[in-house]
C-alpha cells in the first residue's frame, strides 16, 4: 500500500534543509495500518532520502531565486514610472520660460493696456488680455516645478502649493486652448463681416464668453483643488500630481475617464479651430483685388499675407504645443495607471511603458511652449497690436518715451480702413 504520495519523496531533502524538523518528525510518526516491520522499512527508507544532496541544495537555491525575481517584479511592478532625461533637461528648459516667458507677457499687457482706448480693439483684445493672464499664471509657478525636478521629482513645498501650481499648469493649458479658439471664431467673423464687425461695440460678448471660458476651466480645476495632490513613493519621495500605484482599479478608472473625456473635449475644439482657419483662407483667397483694394496695389496682398500668418500661427501653436500632448494622453493614462481587471487593462511591456512615459514628459516641455507663442499669434492677429510695437520700438530706440502719439497713429489708421472698407461695400452695391 502507498501511503506516501509520490511528490513527497522529492521534496523531503528540501523540506528538510529549509525545516529542519523533519528527520525528527518521521522518527516520531506512527504509519497506521502498517505493520511494526514495514513502518521501519519505510521510516528507513525516508529518513535516507530526507539528507540534503548537492542537487536538493541547487534545487532549493533555484527556488529560492525564483521567490526573489517573483518578490522584486512586484516591487518594480508598484515603483513609480520614471525618466529621468527630465531631472536635467526640465529645471534648464523651465528656467528659460520663466525669463523670456516673464518679460513677454508682462509687455503684452501693457501694450494691451495702453491699447483699452482704441475702439476696434473691444472683443479680441478682452480675449488676448485674459490669454495672458492665463500664461503669467503658469510663469509664475515655474520656479515651483524648477526645485521640483530639480530635486528629482521630490515635492518640498507642501500639499497646498502642490495643489495651486498643478491648477494653475492646468488652467494656463485649457484657457490658451478656449481663447485662441475664441480668436479664431472672432477673426472668421470680422474677415467673413467686415462691416458689422468694424461698426459694432462687441464687449458685451466679449465678456460673456470669456466668463464662460473662466467659469468652464475652474469648474474642471476644482477636483484638482479638493484632493490631496501629493503621492508618496516607495521611496519615500513625495510626487506632485504623479504616481497612482496606491490607487484601486475603480479610482484608476475614474481617472482614465477624466483623462479621456478632457482629450474628446479638446478634439472638437481643435476640429472648431481648424475649421475656423480653413474658411478664413478660403474668405481670403476668394476675395477680388476690388474687395480688398485700399490706398494702394499693393495692400490687397499685404493684408491677407498677414491674416494667413495669423491663422497660421494659431494653428501653429496648437499642432505644436497642445496636439502631441493629447495624443499622447490617453495611451500614456493606461500605461500609468496599470488597471488590473476590467475595463482599461492594457497588457503592455515595460519598455512600451517607459517609451509612453519619454514621449509624454516631451510633450509637457511642448505644451509650456504655448506662453512664449501666445504673444506671436497677437502681432498676427491684430494690425493695432502690430501697429503699436513698432512705433512704440521706434520711440524706445529715438530715446524717447512712448506717448500718446501711437495710440492717436492707430486710430487714424482704423478710421482710414473702416472708410475704406465702406466706401468698397458702397461701390459694390452700386454695381
Amino acid at each position: 500500500m502507498n501511503v506516501v504520495p509520490s511528490g513527497i519523496w522529492k521534496l523531503l531533502p528540501r523540506m528538510n534543509q529549509t525545516c529542519g524538523g523533519v528527520r525528527s518528525w518521521l522518527i516520531s510518526f506512527d504509519f497506521p495500518m502498517m505493520s511494526s516491520k514495514e513502518a521501519l522499512s519505510l521510516k528507513t527508507e525516508l529518513l535516507a532520502l530526507a539528507e540534503p544532496t548537492v542537487e536538493s541544495t541547487m534545487g532549493m537555491q533555484e527556488d529560492l531565486a525564483v521567490t526573489r525575481t517573483v518578490n522584486l517584479s512586484t516591487v518594480v511592478n508598484r515603483t513609480f514610472l520614471d525618466s529621468d532625461f527630465r531631472y536635467t533637461l526640465f529645471p534648464v528648459f523651465y528656467g528659460v520660460l520663466f525669463v523670456l516667458g516673464l518679460i513677454a507677457n508682462s509687455y503684452v499687457l501693457f501694450v494691451l493696456q495702453r491699447l483699452r482706448n482704441a475702439k476696434a480693439m473691444s472683443e479680441i483684445r478682452i480675449y488676448m488680455t485674459n490669454l495672458t493672464v492665463a500664461d503669467l499664471l503658469f510663469v509664475c509657478a515655474l520656479p515651483f516645478w524648477i526645485g521640483y525636478y530639480h530635486h528629482r521629482g521630490d515635492w518640498l513645498y507642501g500639499d497646498f502649493l502642490c495643489r495651486i501650481t498643478g491648477v494653475f499648469f492646468f488652467i494656463n493649458t485649457y484657457c490658451s486652448i478656449l481663447f485662441l479658439a475664441a480668436i479664431s471664431v472672432n477673426r472668421y467673423w470680422a474677415i467673413t463681416r467686415p462691416l458689422a464687425a468694424a461698426s459694432s461695440d462687441c464687449w458685451r460678448r466679449g465678456v460673456a464668453i470669456t466668463a464662460v471660458i473662466w467659469v468652464l476651466t475652474l469648474s474642471m480645476s476644482v477636483p484638482y483643488l479638493l484632493e490631496t495632490g501629493i503621492q508618496v513613493d516607495e521611496g519615500n519621495v513625495s510626487r506632485c500630481f504623479e504616481g497612482y500605484h496606491d490607487k484601486t482599479d475603480d479610482e484608476k478608472r475614474s481617472v482614465a475617464t477624466t483623462h479621456l473625456i478632457i482629450v474628446g473635449c479638446f478634439v472638437l475644439v481643435f476640429f472648431l479651430v481648424v475649421v475656423c482657419n480653413l474658411l478664413i483662407a478660403h474668405a481670403l483667397l476668394a476675395q477680388s483685388p476690388t474687395q480688398t483694394r485700399g490706398s494702394s496695389s499693393s495692400q490687397p496682398r499685404g493684408v491677407k499675407g498677414q491674416a494667413l500668418q495669423m491663422l497660421c500661427a494659431v494653428v501653429g501653436v496648437f499642432v505644436v504645443c497642445f496636439l502631441p500632448h493629447h495624443v499622447v494622453q490617453g495611451p500614456w493614462t493606461l500605461a500609468v495607471l496599470e488597471i488590473k481587471e476590467g475595463w482599461g487593462r492594457m497588457d503592455w511591456g515595460q519598455r512600451t511603458r517607459q517609451r509612453l512615459n519619454d514621449t509624454h514628459q516631451v510633450t509637457l516641455m511642448l505644451m509650456g511652449l504655448n506662453c512664449l507663442l501666445d504673444p506671436v499669434v497677437y502681432c498676427f492677429a491684430t494690425r493695432k497690436f502690430r501697429l503699436y510695437i513698432k512705433d512704440h520700438l521706434k520711440q524706445v530706440g529715438r530715446g524717447k518715451r512712448c506717448s500718446e502719439t501711437a495710440i492717436t497713429h492707430i486710430s487714424m489708421v482704423e478710421g482710414k480702413n473702416v472708410s475704406q472698407r465702406l466706401h468698397s461695400k458702397q461701390q459694390q452695391l452700386k454695381v
